[in-house]
């Protein structure tokens, strides 16, 4: 999914709700030991990092919005 449409999705509450439970989940799947002592392939970090920067952005977006 386009991180546009992921983003537009996500603002709702029940679409927050599936990104933190998917954020959850991948937690709990990168906490396994076997999990841990792989090393992490250079595009998954990409990817988590463009995640991470689409909450980011929401959230200064909203607050900044809120102050007015």
């Amino acid at each position: 999914m386009p991180p546009e449409r992921q983003h537009q999705d996500w603002r709702s509450e029940t679409g927050s709700r599936l990104w933190l439970s998917g954020l959850i989940a991948a937690m709990q799947h990168a906490e396994r030991p076997e999990i841990r002592r792989q090393p992490v392939a250079p595009e998954i970090v990409i990817e988590l990092r463009a995640q991470l920067a689409l909450a980011a952005s929401y959230r200064a977006s909203h607050i900044s919005t809120q102050r007015h």
